[in-house]
């Protein structure tokens, strides 16, 4: 039986959500991958992302915000920017 403490996995990193922002990796790791849902539309009972950014960020306190930026993209679609922001993450990771 899975750990409940884990929470929402995708491909081997956690994924958590607040409000609109989705944040992708883990903290203890250097980098990290932030979704922010910037439109939606209604489908049936469900909000649907149309509009989503994406970036790459260092985790790193010591640095301005703005710097922490490494990459950043628009895409159509949660999914979309969730695969983008996989093999960012991905790569930024296996770069050490």
């Amino acid at each position: 039986m899975p750990d409940q403490k884990e929470g929402l996995m995708y491909k081997g990193h956690p994924l958590m959500r607040k409000d609109n922002i989705v944040y992708y990796g883990s903290m203890a790791d250097r980098y990290i991958v932030i979704l922010q849902i910037l439109e939606s539309k209604d489908f049936q009972d469900v909000k649907l992302a149309t509009k989503v950014s994406v970036q790459l960020q260092l985790t790193d306190q010591s640095v301005k915000s703005r710097d922490r930026i490494l990459k950043k993209s628009e895409k159509d679609g949660f999914y979309s920017a969730l695969d983008v922001g996989c093999v960012w993450l991905e790569r930024a990771l296996s770069s050490k």
